[in-house]
């Protein structure tokens, strides 16, 4: 692009300031889909080859809060105000997809401390694949047709994701305001949304609008058979909590009481790489389920994503290796603890950063061990012990040099081996999302029980409904909890984020 060409924008719109929460969304909607409706009808005219005058250009819309003082807060809370005097500031995607989130978030700026918000157009461009809702090639019609004006590369015309830009700066700790610049008002800006709005349906095969605010990560398909079973049930006996079923390929099954229980959508010829499927519950408060596979990477992976929905909390149900040798196959392991040998977020939280147990999350999984498996106080100690998971980023672990294995197993207490545990309760800690851990034990390898073909299948089918069950009646504890105490603060620095 040369210096002196015109840069084509939307007409300027006007920052304004707003003392009630849903007003200030309806405005930051506005300004989104005015913006994002000028990108995609110039791509399209790009497309039909017509000459545009210049680079296209809109930007997201943004929400700032300015403060002369401290804000008088209620102490117990661990979101929803400043940090100290100054001006904070957000740039906002998808407000119709984050409304609830958002008027909440926003309403208690407000109330806190008793200014008004502002909202306007930001100077952070919208990316153009950012401006369709999932595939701007499947969304935008046909290629453009080979003229004077499509032989501009599309990155001369409009702006692309930078990835240099979307990073994780403020969540880690490490983002540094320029000078004059306001203060970060959310852990991610609206292109950092964006990308992961993106890359959740690509992994999962659902649109984002279909997470629900209580997420169970497992690595194994079995865990989602029997999830899937419940739900179709559920809308076959028209559950009154319960809205919908999703599957990938957002196959809807729609509640009995709404009707006949028909799925609408079309499943995928292929299974996306991590499948999830939905409960759905008005004002998102059902379960969202999802197969990782094996692996830590996937586990960084999927929450990186999953983080920007901004769950209330996330679980990870799955098998391990028991280590004790008092531990008996099918027997539970609440994590309390984790040793991370699985090295995938080591740069971006480092080992020396404990990763603490939140006694909301820990109690809900204890008394739910309980009350499905029928065993209380002292005689839960028979199917369930709490205490340390290793993951590891070797599946096949146990051939290595057993006795530094065991000397540093042992050194660790850990009582449970796994690959995934440790990412996603050391993402949940760095996203400020609620976390827990129930690993069932499926193998002793250090004991001479190997998991074989034939003994695998069998604990499975005797194990798995049971572990659902629990993992399922945990979030219903969580779910009944006040949400100012759920998001512990546990997970807050002293130098935090407004919003959660």
């Amino acid at each position: 692009m040369s210096i002196s060409e015109k840069i084509v924008t939307p007409p300027p719109i006007p920052t304004q300031a707003f003392t009630d929460a849903p007003s200030a969304v309806e405005r930051l909607e506005h300004i989104y889909m005015r913006n994002t409706a000028f990108l995609r009808e110039r791509f399209e005219a790009y497309g039909r080859g017509e000459v545009l005058g210049g680079r296209i250009r809109a930007c997201y819309p943004f929400v700032r809060i300015s403060t002369q003082t401290h804000a008088r807060v209620d102490s117990r809370l661990s979101y929803g105000f400043v940090a100290g005097p100054g001006v904070y500031q957000t740039t906002v995607t998808r407000p119709d997809l984050f409304r609830a989130y958002l008027t909440e978030q926003i309403g208690l700026l407000i109330k806190n401390h008793g200014v008004p918000i502002e909202v306007g157009g930001s100077d952070e461009p919208i990316p153009i694949h950012f401006a369709y809702r999932r595939d701007i090639n499947s969304e935008a019609g046909p290629a453009p047709r080979e003229t004077a004006a499509s032989e501009r590369p599309l990155r001369d015309v409009f702006d692309a994701p930078d990835l240099g830009a979307m990073d994780d700066a403020i969540a880690d700790g490490l983002h540094v305001a320029a000078a004059g610049a306001p203060a970060p008002l959310a852990l991610f800006h609206a292109a950092r949304v964006d990308y992961s709005l993106h890359r959740l349906y690509h992994y999962t095969g659902t649109d984002p609008e279909h997470f629900q605010n209580f997420v169970i990560f497992t690595n194994y398909q079995f865990y989602i058979d029997a999830f899937a079973s419940i739900c179709r049930a559920r809308m076959k006996d028209g559950d009154a909590r319960y809205d919908a079923f999703v599957e990938p390929g957002n196959v809807i099954t729609r509640n009995a009481r709404f009707g006949e229980p028909v799925a609408a959508g079309t499943s995928p010829a292929r299974m996306p790489q991590m499948p999830a499927y939905h409960l759905v519950e008005p004002n998102l408060a059902g379960i969202t389920m999802i197969n990782i596979g094996t692996g830590p990477s996937n586990a960084r992976n999927i929450t990186d994503h999953v983080a920007v929905m901004r769950p209330h909390a996330w679980l990870m149900l799955g098998h391990c290796a028991g280590l004790g040798s008092a531990q008996k196959l099918g027997d539970y392991v609440l994590a309390h603890g984790y040793l991370r040998e699985d090295h995938v977020l080591d740069e971006e939280l480092p080992l020396w950063v404990p990763i603490p147990a939140l006694a909301e999350i820990q109690v809900a999984l204890e008394q739910a061990v309980g009350e499905v498996t029928g065993s209380t106080g002292y005689e839960l100690k028979r199917v369930m012990r709490t205490g340390t998971v290793v993951s590891v980023d070797n599946r096949n672990w146990e051939l290595g040099d057993h006795v530094a294995i065991v000397r540093r197993l042992t050194q660790s207490r850990a009582i449970a081996l796994d690959m995934e545990s440790a990412a996603i309760a050391a993402n949940g800690y760095r996203f400020r999302v609620p976390y827990g851990t129930l690993l069932c034990i499926s193998d002793k390898p250090l004991h001479g029980e190997i998991k074989l073909a034939g003994m695998a299948g069998e604990f499975y089918r005797q194990r798995v409904g049971q572990h659902l069950e629990i993992g399922l009646a945990a979030l219903e504890k969580l779910k009944a909890q006040e949400r100012e105490r759920l998001h512990s603060r546990k997970l807050r620095s002293f130098s935090e984020v407004a919003f959660q």
